[in-house]
């Protein structure tokens, strides 16, 4: 019995000493967004396309799925024919990102999302479940609301990172207790180092989609106040 129990005692030890120094560098490694696997994919999202008359390897989404999410490439359709195997910072491999289309009708391109953010927003979304019903605490626009996250238990409001510039993004909900991302202070910063040119009435997160390898995943229609040009919720 002693025998049998101190096996047991040295296979668990085994499997956390090699839990701890293995990892931690597969853990960075799939932490990271690189700019040449995002090109392998696209690369392979292009020549499944050419060899399957235009069709592409994403997973079927319903039609009400935001536009960022709605189009995740299924990659058991491309690998191994077309890319060896899911990135390894890909959810598929055990990464932190999904990888998603964008401009499916006119440009597929390759984009990340960052799954961190739906950790959050799924935790925050159990909390008001569990409560019963989301306290909301001031309206910011029509149909967009903060909360008051004392009433949930938070110390400190939850946030997420920004994949375009690494500020704390705060989240709002909507009238239907829907959680999004406020990527506000991401276009200011935008539209304030860039001469880029956008109307008032036009959903702009297109701009930070355009040189970033991400998607602003979770987010609300934004656009410009027509007096002080700075980004707003876009009223729908």
């Amino acid at each position: 019995m002693k025998i049998k129990m101190l096996g047991l005692i040295l296979v668990i030890t085994a499997a956390l000493l090699s839990g701890c120094m293995y990892p931690k560098e597969e853990l960075t490694q799939n932490q990271i967004p690189y700019k040449d696997q995002v090109q392998a994919v696209q690369t392979a999202v292009d020549d499944f396309k050419r060899d399957n008359s235009g069709i592409l390897p994403i997973k079927t989404k319903e039609a009400e799925t935001p536009i960022y999410q709605k189009y995740p490439i299924e990659f058991k359709k491309i690998s191994p024919k077309y890319i060896a195997n899911p990135p390894g910072n890909a959810y598929e491999n055990g990464g932190i990102f999904q990888y998603v289309l964008v401009d499916v009708e006119t440009n597929p391109t390759v984009k990340l999302l960052d799954l961190r953010m739906t950790e959050t927003i799924r935790e925050l979304k159990l909390r008001i479940k569990t409560k019963g019903y989301p306290p909301y605490k001031t309206q910011i626009a029509k149909n967009v609301f903060s909360l008051d996250y004392k009433k949930l238990g938070y110390e400190t409001a939850p946030f997420v990172v920004s994949p375009y510039t690494n500020q704390n993004l705060s989240l709002v909900i909507t009238g239907s207790a829907e959680v999004y991302v406020d990527y506000r202070p991401d276009l200011y910063q935008k539209l304030k180092n860039s001469d880029i040119v956008v109307k008032p009435g036009e959903d702009i997160r297109s701009i930070l989609v355009k040189d970033s390898m991400f998607v602003p995943a979770y987010s609300l229609p934004y656009t410009i106040d027509k007096k002080t040009k700075e980004p707003i919720f876009l009223e729908e």
